[in-house]
């Protein structure tokens, strides 16, 4: 019970980050409702209801749709029939597709923010890994099975995505260069090199006939694969990580204080390149799985994912459990975004200016506390305040 209780007082700030910015949200739906605002000169209260009657119906519609109608799915499995129950499930497969590579992300990021650095790259990483899986399934087509293939591939895009990782951490190690932008740098070269690469026509052809991400339910337009079960075990292998291993102990203990780890006779430096090696591998490994899994192909960009993936590590606390769950709100709010867009008019980029606030709003937790009116503790690891790595401590 206490451990329970713990992670909801660690859940109650991040929750209310993200009330606060849907609060904010409906805001700026009202202030840009023009079509009823021009006539407020006219009829004011006609003109704000009609604006305040369009948050409602976005909202409405988003959370309807966000994983589909529960009594439409028990219908549809009552009669048994595959394209009914596609159609049913759609929503919630969906959403589960929309949140496997924000988890591999979002876990990458995690790892570096509790070593105390601020990975910006997890986009130009996620790139790479699926450019890695991308070219390793292609080069082995036809000399070994699709499904060692798959594997190897997999494989390939995960360590591409470490290998993007390793250098801003080097750097970091090496000569104290600032991973923000070393990261940020590396992110902008990563979509060059990937169109270097889609130039080639045998880069930017279908891997599914090589290598397919097997699919959990085999049913008509549904996407989901083993991709997201994978995802899944990842958090839980980065929690033991993090909390039940050595490795983790001096990952967290540099993230909150370097110079701490240095007097107990860790290594700096090493533990600053192998945090951005292991978060640049996740990143890759979920490209990797994008690109042998729902997308089938190189694809550039990916859209927010690196971004988004930010905000959710922090929205959960830096928690691989609640990467998890925010990442699945997400993705089902993504679903419901669609259909807000289409029966308000409300873009689906308004979800990423939601994400924005909320992100926001966690990295401002007393501005929470005090527009709620709540005492709560402060976290045991910060994110801020994180001295640089000296040149001496380089590997």
């Amino acid at each position: 019970m206490k451990r329970i209780g713990d992670s909801l007082r660690r859940a109650l700030l991040p929750a209310l980050a993200v009330i606060t910015a849907f609060l904010l949200g409906a805001i700026v739906i009202v202030l840009t409702d023009f079509e009823h605002l021009q006539h407020i000169g006219t009829d004011p209260a006609g003109a704000i209801g009609g604006a305040i009657g369009g948050v409602f119906d976005g909202y409405g519609a988003m959370l309807s749709s966000a994983i589909g109608d529960p009594r439409r799915i028990v219908a549809a499995i009552q009669s048994g029939d595959a394209r009914d129950i596609a159609t049913a499930i759609w929503p919630i497969t969906e959403a589960l597709v929309s949140a496997t590579p924000l988890i591999f992300v979002s876990l990458g990021v995690l790892i570096s923010f509790r070593a105390g650095l601020f990975n910006l790259g997890a986009e130009g990483q996620l790139l790479m890994g699926g450019l890695g899986a991308t070219i390793t399934a292609i080069s082995l087509d036809g000399h070994l099975p699709p499904s060692l293939i798959l594997i190897v591939a997999l494989v390939g895009g995960t360590i591409s995505g470490a290998a993007y990782g390793f250098l801003p951490g080097f750097l970091k190690a090496r000569t104290g260069a600032h991973e923000v932008i070393t990261t940020l740098m590396l992110n902008s070269i990563a979509p060059q090199i990937a169109i270097l690469a889609l130039r080639s026509g045998e880069f930017s052809r279908s891997l599914t006939p090589i290598a397919d991400v097997p699919l959990i339910v085999d049913l008509p337009t549904i996407r989901l694969d083993w991709g997201f079960v994978v995802a899944v075990l990842m958090s839980a292998v980065v929690s033991v990580l993090l909390f039940r291993t050595t490795i983790g102990f001096e990952l967290r203990t540099v993230g909150f204080s370097r110079t701490v780890a240095r007097s107990v006779g860790m290594n700096p430096g090493l533990t600053v390149t192998l945090a951005m090696t292991l978060s640049g591998g996740l990143a890759g490994m979920g490209g990797a799985f994008l690109s042998l899994g729902p997308v089938g192909q190189m694809a550039q960009p990916y859209g927010d994912i690196g971004f988004v993936a930010l905000a959710l590590a922090l929205i959960s606390g830096l928690r691989p459990s609640g990467v998890v769950l925010a990442a699945l709100v997400y993705g089902a709010l993504t679903n419901g975004a669609k259909n807000m867009a289409i029966v308000s008019g409300i873009p689906l980029a308004f979800l990423v200016v939601i994400v924005a606030f909320a992100m926001m709003f966690v990295a401002a937790p007393g501005l929470i506390r005090s527009l709620w009116r709540i005492n709560v503790a402060k976290p045991a690891i910060e994110i801020t305040d994180v001295e640089p790595v000296r040149p001496a401590d380089s590997i």
